[in-house]
């Protein structure tokens, strides 16, 4: 880490830049200083979307063997530098260092995924002589890029998911400038320094860390007409607001459920599993566990046991081997966690376990019957909080699901197959597990919500689509 006065300096295509503007990444656990880093000037920022929008053309005729050779170079590095990047994470993010590391080799993977699918991404044949009017006809469909991306990447992920924006974008050919997080730019940076290894078309990506008022004029320069959004809710719709002649992907998060049906047969592996993934990595995930709906019938073991498992989360210093909770990202977010903690409990809901913080450490907190029309009921807690009830039958629990606004993914613990295809049927959101928890991901699926979660998909593969329009080709005169 770079922790001397000398600002880090960000990258303009494949050459890194400084400026007289820096400003400071500090650690959310213990505030210490991380690095200093430049902002580009105006100036440099318009050279960067120059350079995109004169990339265009030759990363749309790459051929497929040089944009998988460029992801695949990525994946070995990233690979090569893993102990390097993982620290990184920690440092600027506060996320303990074990799942730091479970964050470069996913993004790893995530380059090595688009290494294969831009191999495979040929498009599709379509025979017309089906008709006698188009005897001798066939069509071909392919995709090209819709043109260069705005990727704005949020700072809980800093590193995989700047990666699910730019490896499909290069997997297709598309010219990407990324704008990572102001709270955790280094691990962007790092993936630039790694890209700009690559023989892509110099300019083709650019990691530029911009303030807000810098961003909105991106949000609405024509030569990007692609973005890709990772955040908060009202920052994502007020972009697609802002860009409405554009194609906008928005990941926004959600109050993720889960739902633990009377048939499961290992409840304490289920609540372990559950404490996990509602606490780990301070709670701040998209689909990190915040409601647990539990068939009556087994409500107050599976409490019990859920109570014991969220108590048993090791919490503490982030680079630290055995630590699994870190801090948030900082003060303001902390205290307004505690705020709504004291909210649900003055309204009427039992605390089961923690409730307290201490600075930016949020003590792993499970509640009990949270009213409706109350914060932690209603929007993303976005850290270590959950809330379980109890439901009466699956009617009810698919109804209490769907009154969120929100719909992202949802787990169903149930061995019933039946159960498992009308919760898939009914369930308002991007993704249904059986099984598992919601804040389950592979980076290859299709990920995406519904409702206020955002429109579009991630997911290498779906990622390409999304980012590319169809073009059809039409061939005359053939022996078919």
């Amino acid at each position: 880490m770079n922790t001397t006065a000398q600002p880090q300096g960000f990258w303009i295509g494949r050459h890194r830049a400084t400026s007289p503007e820096s400003f400071e990444v500090r650690s959310p656990y213990d505030d210490t200083l991380v690095a200093r880093v430049a902002v580009p000037t105006d100036e440099q920022v318009e050279q960067a979307v120059a350079q995109l929008a004169a990339a265009a053309r030759p990363a749309r005729e790459l051929s497929a063997h040089q944009r998988a050779a460029a992801l695949d170079h990525v994946s070995r590095r990233l690979t090569e530098r893993a102990e390097e990047i993982a620290r990184t994470i920690t440092a600027e993010n506060g996320k303990p260092i074990l799942w730091a590391r479970g964050e470069v080799a996913r993004a790893a993977s995530t380059f090595r995924w688009a290494a294969e699918e831009a191999r495979r991404f040929s498009g599709e044949l379509q025979r017309l002589d089906t008709d006698a009017a188009s005897t001798g006809r066939m069509a071909v469909t392919r995709r090209f890029p819709i043109g260069p991306v705005l990727a704005i990447a949020p700072f809980n992920f800093p590193l995989n998911l700047v990666a699910h924006k730019v490896a499909p974008a290069l997997a297709v050919g598309a010219p990407v400038l990324v704008k990572p997080a102001s709270s955790t730019p280094l691990s962007a940076l790092l993936l630039g320094e790694i890209i700009a290894e690559t023989d892509l078309p110099d300019g083709m990506v650019s990691v530029l860390p911009l303030s807000g008022r810098r961003t909105g004029a991106l949000v609405t320069d024509p030569r990007l007409p692609v973005i890709s959004f990772t955040g908060s809710e009202p920052v994502g719709w007020g972009i697609k607001q802002q860009a409405w002649n554009k194609h906008v992907t928005l990941e926004l998060g959600g109050n993720a459920a889960v739902v633990v049906h009377e048939d499961w047969p290992d409840l304490r592996a289920a609540a372990e599993r559950i404490a996990l993934y509602g606490t780990c990595q301070g709670g701040q995930v998209c689909v990190s566990v915040q409601r647990v709906l539990v068939h009556e019938r087994i409500a107050e073991e599976f409490t019990a046991l859920l109570t014991d498992a969220i108590g048993a989360m090791r919490q503490g210093d982030p680079t630290d081997e055995d630590v699994q909770v870190g801090p948030v990202i900082d003060e303001e977010n902390a205290a307004r966690l505690e705020s709504w903690i004291e909210e649900a409990v003055g309204a009427g809901a039992g605390l089961l376990h923690g409730g307290t913080r201490k600075g930016t450490t949020v003590e792993p907190t499970l509640l009990r019957d949270v009213p409706d029309g109350t914060r932690l009921a209603e929007e993303e807690a976005f850290g270590p909080v959950l809330e379980i009830s109890a439901y009466r039958d699956l009617d009810e629990a698919l109804a209490r699901v769907n009154s969120s606004r929100f719909g992202l993914q949802v787990g169903v613990y149930t061995t019933g197959i039946d159960t498992a295809f009308r919760a898939h049927r009914e369930i308002e959101a991007g993704g249904v597990l059986i099984g598992e928890v919601p804040t389950w991901r592979a980076d290859q699926m299709p990920y995406g919500g519904t409702k206020a979660s955002g429109v579009g998909r991630e997911g290498v593969r779906y990622a390409m689509e999304d980012i590319t329009e169809s073009r059809m080709l039409l061939l005359t005169g053939l022996a078919l």
